[in-house]
């Protein structure tokens, strides 16, 4: 009997609540992300289809995903998705629990598997292997272009930016952390996403609020206030190696000040000695056939390298 004939593959259920997140926590290539309470506080949009692997009774893998008709995708409500794998994962076993999922997804029907894996610097094992097995079983359909430094490689903010931030902190802009959301959602980014774009946040402050009261040492809001007023704001997303900004976005009079230039370089003194990488998100337009070239040069000024997110696409 060969070894994938071995590995069980069955659906998630509420009673792998627990266990789900302490695999999730000790998993080499998770992020808080993953955590139950941050996939299901969107429930009510999403379909769950999350899998298990299970070799015996020992779990060896999981798979964060929803469902659409017959379509199963690498969670369509987080950043990425993946197959997320126990400490000390032999590059051997990877391949048998794909092909293990794919008997699954065969066998309940399922006729495509679109894929989008966690991306290289979030994880702490080389991605190789399972690299090489998306590209033997899947196509490669979409790359969306993303920005981050390394901390821990050379890196230089520009010296416009830097000149920007002291001139700022000249003029009497300081930097806050922050409990209250209500700040930067109600006076800086909602009204301003409206403005420029006509667009809403991805997480209403309901849902980014319940989420920083479930992971408070994970989300993370620093504001830039002058005279008291607020001018600028960026949500942090903070990880085990790394940090990301999720939401950022400033006032007119922020612009006029350069508040956002003010706190990128406050945290990226502050956290390039802690973390390996500070993500900056993407600079691919919204059809994700061009490049923002304004937000590529800005978030290259800061130190930035560009980096791939792929999604993969799998016929069953």
């Amino acid at each position: 009997m060969e070894k994938a004939s071995q590995y069980r593959v069955r659906d998630y259920a509420t009673t792998d609540f627990l266990k789900w997140n302490a695999f999730v926590a000790k998993a080499p290539n998770a992020t808080f992300l993953f955590h139950r309470d941050f996939i299901e506080y969107h429930q009510d949009r999403f379909t769950d289809y999350s899998l298990i692997v299970e070799d015996d009774n020992d779990w060896v893998a999981v798979l964060p995903a929803n469902i659409v008709d017959t379509i199963v995708y690498s969670h369509q409500g987080l950043t990425y998705g993946g197959l997320v794998v126990k400490p000390e994962m032999s590059g051997s076993e990877i391949p048998m629990i794909w092909d293990s999922i794919f008997l699954h997804l065969q066998a309940n029907h399922i006729s495509k598997w679109i894929y989008k894996p966690i991306l290289h610097f979030y994880s702490s094992i080389q991605e190789e292997v399972l690299d090489f097995h998306l590209n033997q079983k899947g196509k490669l359909f979409r790359k969306d272009l993303g920005m981050v430094i390394h901390f821990n490689e050379p890196f230089a903010v520009a010296k416009a930016k830097r000149k920007h931030h002291k001139r700022a902190h000249q003029k009497g802009l300081f930097m806050q952390l922050e409990n209250d959301l209500k700040p930067f959602w109600n006076e800086v980014l909602i009204p301003r996403l409206m403005e420029k774009y006509q667009a809403q946040p991805v997480h209403t402050l309901t849902e980014i609020q319940y989420l920083k009261e479930k992971f408070p040492e994970n989300i993370l809001q620093y504001s830039a206030y002058c005279e008291d007023q607020i001018v600028a704001g960026i949500t942090l997303f903070v990880f085990k190696n790394g940090i990301k900004s999720q939401y950022g976005a400033t006032t007119l009079k922020g612009e006029e000040t350069r508040a956002l230039d003010f706190l990128f370089v406050n945290l990226i003194e502050k956290y390039k000695k802690e973390f390996a990488f500070f993500d900056m998100g993407t600079v691919s337009s919204n059809d994700n056939k061009s490049i923002n070239k304004g937000l590529f040069d800005q978030k290259k000024e800061y130190g930035c390298v560009a980096y791939e997110q792929k999604f993969y696409e799998f016929s069953l």
